[in-house]
């Protein structure tokens, strides 16, 4: 993760807890708290918060120490999808070939599972999505009916969140839920952010199928919590930039995984690897 992002995950940590520790960036980010240090150190130059003995703490009045509006502990979603772009639409073609017109699935907010958009556009499924934009992809440019949960709209990240155990999904039933994540490791899925990860447990139990959608830069350590283990996982999509490591750790866990070749357009084929 670059100085800029970090700094943007840092900000929304400040927004919502007003004192963060350099312990809980390192989880968040991955980085070093050699850097933490640094970060933390150039936000206090800049004005935006005020060092503290191990952390750093929102200046009273000051825009990071509102509530007003919400945030989340990762990065944004403009910033995600500037990156690896060829594999995450190489990934999102991919999954979205194995939907059939008529199923109900649920798709996660992400910038991985929102290029699944371009490739739904001539599909008939029945979406349930906690991405907005997706949403309104979806609802502008194919044939798709679309389901919105209720919750609180993250701007973002451009997700809706409900903090509460009972809503508007709980009567919802999908074929297979497609999902991103910050990163994949050997406890299983993992998210920057509780919100997050409690939002995508409650989607997981609506789901019969999970199908992760994760470029082979998920494969390194951010984050620190697990939303499912690997053995919840029956499809994961990669891109051939995979590690044999990473690949060895799924197999050993009995994910089926599919790996998606990317050339010069960014679209090419894919193949199951046992």
């Amino acid at each position: 993760m670059h100085e800029r992002e970090r700094w943007q995950v840092i900000k929304a940590m400040l927004k919502e807890h007003t004192l963060v520790r350099i312990a809980d960036v390192c989880r968040a980010t991955g980085a070093s708290e050699a850097s933490v240090r640094r970060d933390f150190a150039r936000l206090a130059e800049l004005g935006s918060a005020t060092r503290v003995h191990g952390g750093l703490e929102a200046i009273p009045g000051s825009q990071l120490a509102s509530n007003d509006a919400p945030a989340l502990a990762t990065r944004s979603f403009e910033i995600s999808k500037t990156l690896n772009v060829a594999a995450k639409r190489a990934i999102a073609k991919a999954a979205v070939a194995l939907c059939s017109d008529g199923d109900a699935i649920i798709i996660n907010g992400g910038t991985t599972t929102f290029e699944m958009g371009e490739f739904l556009r001539e599909r008939r499924l029945k979406v349930l999505t906690n991405s907005y934009p997706l949403a309104e992809t979806l609802i502008h440019d194919s044939k798709c009916r679309v389901a919105l949960p209720g919750g609180e709209v993250y701007r973002e990240q451009k997700l809706i969140v409900s903090p509460f155990e009972e809503d508007a999904i709980q009567h919802y039933s999908a074929s297979r839920m497609f999902m991103s994540a910050i990163s994949i490791g050997p406890l299983g899925v993992i998210e920057g952010d509780p919100l997050i990860a409690r939002a995508e447990t409650k989607l997981l139990k609506r789901a019969d199928k999970l199908v992760v959608l994760a470029d082979s830069s998920k494969f390194a350590s951010r984050g620190s919590l697990v939303v499912c283990p690997l053995s919840r996982i029956d499809i994961l999509i990669t891109d051939n930039g995979a590690s044999a490591a990473a690949l060895d750790m799924l197999r050993e866990a009995g994910v089926q995984v599919q790996l998606v070749d990317i050339d010069a357009a960014g679209l090419s084929s894919s193949k199951a690897v046992a």
